[in-house]
């Protein structure tokens, strides 16, 4: 049975940044109120009339295929994750499929928040292992600020999310040494409206947008956040649990833990959980705010890119977002 090997990571930001004191006088914040809740420094807003969910993605994948030494001929799969795809249908998929010309192959959008790029890799190592596929595309992107209000009242979330794009190229290979060990998906929707945004929904009266809609402003995201982080500490620390122990290691055999950079106070709750130590875990918040199924494969390719993921290396991919969902993946490198 071929195995899934990660062989090529890629990442996108649009040149558009952001500083905490950007927002200061818009929100009603200050740098170190951002700071330390979030850890947050700056982030990137995407640029109108240059960047699309969909370029950002295909800019991700171009540097992932390169690495990997793959041309776009050689896909054969695109897996995407993305909660702000450019149309209500279809999917960004296709869109960033036309870009780079892979047409006639399989592609499909995937909508599972912050765990969506885990669960993007997960579908790829499936593909791989059952001999379906054998070089896939595994892509998170998301351009979350046209979603948020810049005012006082939207200041605890807006000053957070933000975009960006990530990809990796997934490749089969025979290698049992360095490979995707194990993905571990999980989701419980007792807790969808924690963290939502209600509409357009079609479950609705008349049309999907409507006056009555707009007025209410259900288009906003609601966000709990007390909740939220009171079950992403428990959560993450399970899934990381989960995909050590159904390969046999412990914490500390972990080369690097490569957390959703969702909130530094989260990070840092689950490595001392854990008992990691500070260079086990890699954080990149301060640079990108939140970028929802973006996050991990940027901070995947910026630790790559600084020689903090090496051959060998056991590596640990996790996250937890609005559903509630939650994943884990380890991979040796």
């Amino acid at each position: 049975m071929p195995h899934a090997r990660i062989t090529g990571v890629g990442y996108y930001a649009p040149e558009n940044i952001v500083t905490n004191a950007d927002l200061e006088a818009v929100m009603g914040t200050s740098d170190q109120w951002i700071r330390e809740r979030t850890g947050i420094e700056q982030r990137h807003w995407f640029t109108r009339g240059t960047d699309t969910n969909a370029n950002m993605a295909a800019k991700a994948a171009k540097m992932a295929m390169e690495r990997a030494a793959v041309l776009p001929s050689e896909i054969d799969m695109i897996v995407y994750a993305t909660i702000t795809p450019d149309y209500f249908f279809p999917g960004s998929a296709f869109l960033m499929q036309r870009e780079l010309g892979m047409e006639g192959i399989t592609v499909f959008d995937i909508r599972q928040q912050c765990s969506g790029f885990i669960y993007a890799l997960a579908v790829a190592d499936n593909f791989i292992k059952t001999g379906m596929k054998r070089n896939v595309l595994v892509v998170g992107s998301e351009l979350q600020s046209t979603l948020m209000d810049k005012d006082p009242a939207s200041r605890a979330f807006g000053v957070i999310f933000a975009d960006g794009a990530g990809a990796v190229v997934v490749q089969a290979t025979e290698d049992p040494d360095h490979r995707i060990l194990s993905t571990h998906l999980f989701a419980d929707g007792t807790h969808a409206e924690e963290l939502y945004v209600r509409d357009p929904g079609s479950s609705r009266y008349d049309r999907f947008i409507s006056e009555e809609l707009l007025q209410n402003g259900d288009f906003r995201l609601t966000f709990n956040g007390k909740a939220v982080f009171k079950h992403a500490v428990v959560r993450f620390s399970e899934a990381i649990q989960v995909a050590l122990d159904a390969n046999g290691y412990a914490p500390a055999d972990l080369s690097l833990l490569v957390p959703h950079q969702a909130n530094i106070r989260i990070s840092e709750y689950v490595r001392d959980q854990l008992g990691l130590r500070d260079d086990q875990v890699f954080n990149n918040i301060q640079h990108y705010g939140n970028t929802t199924a973006a996050s991990i494969p940027i901070a995947m390719g910026e630790a790559w890119e600084q020689g903090l993921i090496k051959d060998g290396d056991l590596l640990c991919l996790a996250a937890f977002g609005s559903g509630f969902t939650w994943a884990s993946a380890l991979i040796r490198w």
